[in-house]
C-alpha cells in the first residue's frame, strides 16, 4: 500500500503535464515544485561515495604539491586542489540544504567535513545562504552576494571604494570579491556589524575551521622540513594557492548564477514577490562535454532554487524537466569566456526602477528579463 508523498509521486509520474503556453502566467511555486517530486529522493550510499572520492582527490592533490619538486607542477596541483575544494564544497552545500542524505544529523556532520577545505563555518553559511540568499534571492538590502549598486550609490562612494568596485566587476575580480566581501567580512569570525546573531555555534564552527587550517599548515611545514624543501614554497603551493583558487571558483560561480544581462534585481519586496524570483533570478549556465558534471551540476541552478530538496545528483534531470515545462521562461546561457567578459562589461550598476543594467557612467547597456518579457 502506498501512502503520503510516495502516492503523490506515483500519481505525478502517471500524469501528463503540458508545457506552459506563451503568455500564460507562471503557476504557484508549490505547483512547479510538484513537477519535481519524483526527483527529491536521496541516496545515502551515493552521497558518501561522492564525499570519499572528492576528499581523496583533494588529499592527493595537496600531497602532490609536496611530492613533486618542480614549482610549475606544484602550482598546478595547488590549483587542482582549489578546484576540488569547490567540488567538495558543493557536496557540503547540499548537506547544508538537507538534500544530500535523508538524515539531518548525518547531513550536518558531512556538511561540516565538506566545508573544512574551504575554511567555511557551517552555521554561518547556513544562515547567509539558506535563509538570506534563498529566502530573498536578488532582493537588494537582503541578498548581499554580488548585489549591484545603483548609480547614486556608486557616485556616493569614496574614490578608493569606486576603484575596488571597478575591480570586482571587471571579470577578473571574483577571488578578491569573495575573499574579502564574503569570507573575511561575513564568515571568518565576523564583526558585530556582519554577524547575524550572537550564537555560540558560530564561534565553535570558526574554531573548527581554524583548527583545520592550523593542522593543514603544520603538516605542510613538517613535510617541507622532512623533505628539505622551502617551507614558504610548500605552504604557498599547498595552502595559499588552493585557498585563493577556491575563492576564485566560488566567486565566479555565485556571480554567474545571478548576474546576467537578462536577470533582474529588485529593491522593493512587493515587486520582488510578484516576479516569481525563484525562476526569474537564476541562470542555467551550460558547459560543453562534462563541464556540468565536473561541478556536480550546481550550474543547473534554476532547479535548485525552485526546490532546494532536489539532491545534486538529480539536478540535471530536474533542470531539464523545468525547461521542458516552462519553455522560454528560464535564462539558459551557453558558457564562453567572450560571453562572460561581455556580461561583466554590461553588468556594472543597476537601475532598479527601469530594470536595466548600466555601466559606471550610468549609460543603459541592457534591459533585464522582466522588461523583455513584458515588451
Amino acid at each position: 500500500m502506498i501512502h503520503g508523498a510516495t502516492a503523490e509521486m506515483a500519481a505525478l509520474e502517471n500524469t501528463e503535464i503540458l508545457p506552459l503556453a506563451a503568455g500564460m502566467p507562471l503557476p504557484h511555486r508549490k505547483v512547479i515544485r510538484s513537477w519535481l517530486l519524483p526527483l527529491i529522493h536521496k541516496n545515502t550510499a551515493l552521497a558518501i561515495w561522492l564525499m570519499v572520492v572528492d576528499l581523496s582527490l583533494w588529499t592527493g592533490a595537496v600531497f602532490a604539491t609536496v611530492y613533486f619538486d618542480n614549482i610549475i607542477v606544484k602550482i598546478f596541483f595547488g590549483l587542482a586542489a582549489g578546484f576540488i575544494t569547490g567540488r567538495i564544497f558543493i557536496l557540503g552545500h547540499d548537506a547544508c540544504h538537507q538534500s544530500f542524505t535523508p538524515y539531518r544529523g548525518l547531513n550536518r556532520v558531512l556538511g561540516r567535513i565538506a566545508f573544512l577545505p574551504s575554511l567555511t563555518p557551517y552555521s554561518l553559511w547556513d544562515i547567509g545562504h539558506n535563509v538570506v540568499h534563498h529566502g530573498q534571492t536578488n532582493l537588494k538590502g537582503f541578498d548581499f552576494v554580488w548585489s549591484p549598486l545603483s548609480k547614486s550609490e556608486f557616485d556616493a562612494l569614496p574614490a578608493w571604494r569606486k576603484s575596488l568596485e571597478r575591480v570586482y566587476r571587471s571579470g577578473f575580480g571574483p577571488a578578491i570579491y569573495y575573499l574579502f566581501e564574503i569570507w573575511w567580512k561575513r564568515l571568518f569570525f565576523p564583526s558585530k556589524k556582519y554577524r547575524p546573531a550572537n550564537r555560540s555555534i558560530f564561534i565553535k564552527d570558526n574554531l573548527l575551521i581554524s583548527a583545520f587550517a592550523v593542522s593543514w599548515i603544520s603538516l605542510l611545514v613538517m613535510a617541507a622540513m622532512a623533505t628539505n624543501q622551502s617551507i614558504a614554497v610548500t605552504v604557498l603551493t599547498g595552502f595559499v594557492v588552493p585557498f585563493i583558487a577556491w575563492n576564485g571558483m566560488i566567486g565566479f560561480v555565485v556571480y554567474v548564477h545571478h548576474t546576467h544581462p537578462a536577470i533582474a534585481w529588485y529593491d522593493k519586496k512587493s515587486e520582488w514577490m510578484r516576479a516569481q524570483p525563484f525562476v526569474s533570478t537564476t541562470v542555467h549556465l551550460k558547459f560543453g562535454l562534462y563541464g556540468g558534471a565536473l561541478v556536480h551540476h550546481i550550474m543547473e541552478h534554476t532547479a535548485h532554487h525552485v526546490d532546494m530538496s532536489v539532491p545534486l545528483y538529480n539536478l540535471k534531470a530536474a533542470q531539464s524537466r523545468l525547461e521542458e515545462l516552462m519553455p522560454n521562461r528560464i535564462v539558459v546561457q551557453k558558457f564562453s569566456w567572450s560571453w562572460y567578459f561581455d556580461a561583466a562589461r554590461i553588468c556594472k550598476l543597476y537601475d532598479f526602477e527601469k530594470k536595466a543594467w548600466l555601466d559606471f557612467s550610468g549609460k543603459k547597456l541592457a534591459d533585464s528579463t522582466e522588461v523583455i518579457l513584458s515588451a
